[in-house]
This record gives structure tokens, C-alpha cells and sequence, in this order.
């Protein structure tokens, strides 16, 4: 075990399936407290429980919807208790609840995207970073984002809208946090193989639009993007902020 991570706590948000649970498991493997969240309590329970198996007490689970201030500051409150103050936040969670023409898009599944994957994780980096400066203590914060907020996002719209502005998020807040020692970067996944992604992974036309552009000719699985976060969370990346981190296949780049 390399410990990378030793003396972190993290939450990490969405950690219930895919990348998030990935990135919990991965997080303790390097020696960190994590805290797993998402919205149903039997899911954070499930993954908590499998980190545990592999390092023992090295996670808990709890409920947190993040369109839901009151369920956000009761998740710090909760980390605090068990483990301590966090030092780090991951910003996994979102949702994309409509696939199709932007133009299209119902004004409740455009709140509601906004809401989980831009509004959520601002709330939580308040109440975070709010913390760490009264302490004058560092903290790294991840930003989950996404190629889709880096470039057009045809059937995506209001997703990659929601990721272009966790991108801006993530720039400001770096050059205002800096000087308090606090980093915020972002990944920018690219296809992964996840529920989220399943309109696009499920369909073959769709998904080889992708690996066919992708300098790599595939898309990528959750445990891919589980490396890049530990790196970002740990004292190896010190030197970096206000960065996006594109674990993509290579295919922005195309």
C-alpha cells in the first residue's frame, strides 16, 4: 500500500456506483478516511462495506442528495463527527436525465441537471472551503467535469453546459482559494462505462462514434479515472490548481 493518501479524509459524492465508488475504494487503498455519499442509503452502505472488507474502517456511508442543502451541510456535520474535518472534497456526483436535442429539453430535467451537477457541488464547496479558511488549514477539491463541457455536446445539452460551467467553477475558485492553500482541479472524463453514460455506451452506432474518433478506438471504465483523482487529492500534484485533467481516450484531441 502505497499511502498517498495518509491522514486524508475525503468525501467523495455519486461514490455509490461507477467512478465514485471506484474512487472511494482506491482512495482507501492509498490511506484515507472516506466518506461515501450519494442519494440512497443501502448504496454508499454497499460500497462502504467493501472497503472495509479491504481496509478495515477506512469508510462510512452516507445518504446525501445533492440538490438538497440541508442534506449537504448535514454531510459535513457527519464527516466531522466521525472522522474529523475533510481535507478533501470530490465532487462526483451528477445526473443527465435527458438525452436528446438541446433545444428540446424539459425545463424540470433542465433544473434538475443544473441542480445536482452544478448547484450541489457549489454548495458543498462553500461549506468546505468555508471551514478549511476560519482554520487556515489546506484542502483539495476535485471536480468531477467532463469532455462534455469542453467542447459541443450534441444530445447533451444541458449536461455539457452544466460541466462547461464546473470547468469555470473550478478556475475562479483556484485563483481565490489559492492563497488560503487551497487547490481545485478537475477531471474531464471522456466515455466512460458507467449507468450515466448508458444511453451512449448501450448503443453501438453512438458508441462507435466515439471509439472510432478516440485515439485509444475505446471508451474508457470507471477504475480509469479513479487513478487521476488520487493524484489530484494527494500532495504529488501540490504544485497544481486550478487545472482539467482530460482522461478521455484521446479524443478531444482529435
Amino acid at each position: 500500500m502505497a499511502n498517498r493518501l495518509d491522514g486524508k479524509i475525503a468525501i467523495i459524492t455519486g461514490g455509490s456506483r461507477g467512478i465514485g465508488a471506484e474512487m472511494a475504494h482506491a482512495f482507501a487503498r492509498e490511506g484515507a478516511k472516506v466518506v461515501v455519499a450519494s442519494r440512497k442509503q443501502p448504496g454508499v452502505d454497499a460500497v462502504a462495506a467493501s472497503i472495509n472488507e479491504e481496509v478495515p474502517g477506512a469508510a462510512i456511508g452516507i445518504a446525501c442528495h445533492m440538490g438538497d442543502p440541508a442534506q449537504i451541510d448535514a454531510l459535513v456535520a457527519a464527516t466531522t463527527e466521525h472522522f474529523g474535518a475533510p481535507n478533501v472534497l470530490v465532487n462526483n456526483a451528477a445526473t443527465n436525465p435527458y438525452f436528446g436535442p438541446m433545444i428540446g429539453t424539459d425545463p424540470g430535467a433542465w433544473a434538475k441537471t443544473f441542480q445536482v451537477n452544478l448547484e450541489g457541488p457549489f454548495a458543498l464547496i462553500q461549506q468546505v472551503a468555508q471551514g478549511w479558511l476560519a482554520a487556515e488549514t489546506p484542502g483539495a477539491i476535485v471536480n468531477v467535469a467532463s469532455v462534455a463541457g469542453l467542447m459541443a455536446a450534441p444530445f447533451q445539452g444541458a449536461y455539457g453546459a452544466t460541466k462547461a460551467a464546473l470547468v469555470s467553477m473550478t478556475q475562479t475558485l483556484a485563483l481565490e482559494l489559492g492563497g488560503g492553500g487551497i487547490r481545485v482541479n478537475a477531471i474531464a472524463p471522456g466515455l466512460v462505462d458507467t449507468k450515466l453514460a448508458a444511453a451512449m455506451t448501450s448503443n453501438p452506432a453512438i458508441a462507435e462514434l466515439y471509439t472510432n474518433r478516440a485515439a485509444l478506438k475505446r471508451y474508457g471504465q470507471p477504475h480509469e479515472i479513479a487513478g487521476p483523482a488520487v493524484f489530484l487529492a494527494s500532495d504529488e500534484s501540490s504544485y497544481m490548481t486550478g487545472q482539467v485533467l482530460v482522461v478521455d481516450g484521446g479524443y478531444v484531441m482529435a
